[in-house]
């Protein structure tokens, strides 16, 4: 793996924000859901498509802090444009695990 910088670091924007609504999303390659995310009042709603679906019901994505890249460039996914990239891990079964704060963090707040 390359080394990077601190500089190359601290270009990555990682924010957290708020699932505000979850939807199914079967246009999709992929199973995934289309997830609208509050950043909070600087960057505002966000949407993204997270391959989430072995783990996650959209009933529980609601209201669940996540954490997100927000400063890639729109990518079109199909008839969907996701705005941000959600973060998470793969499980050993390749399976997507969301990368969350592990207490109440404010909508917007930077990875540090």
């Amino acid at each position: 793996m390359d080394e990077i910088n601190f500089e190359h670091f601290l270009a990555v924007d990682i924010r957290v924000g708020t699932v505000l609504r979850a939807e199914e999303f079967p246009e999709a390659r992929k199973p995934a859901v289309k997830l609208w995310v509050d950043f909070g009042t600087e960057i505002g709603v966000k949407k993204s498509s997270a391959q989430i679906t072995d783990h996650y019901d959209y009933d529980i994505l609601v209201g669940k802090q996540v954490m997100g890249v927000i400063n890639f460039p729109p990518r079109q996914i199909g008839p969907f444009m996701s705005e941000v990239l959600i973060l998470g891990f793969m499980d050993t079964n390749g399976s997507v695990i969301l990368a969350v704060p592990d207490k109440l963090t404010p909508n917007g707040s930077s990875l540090c």
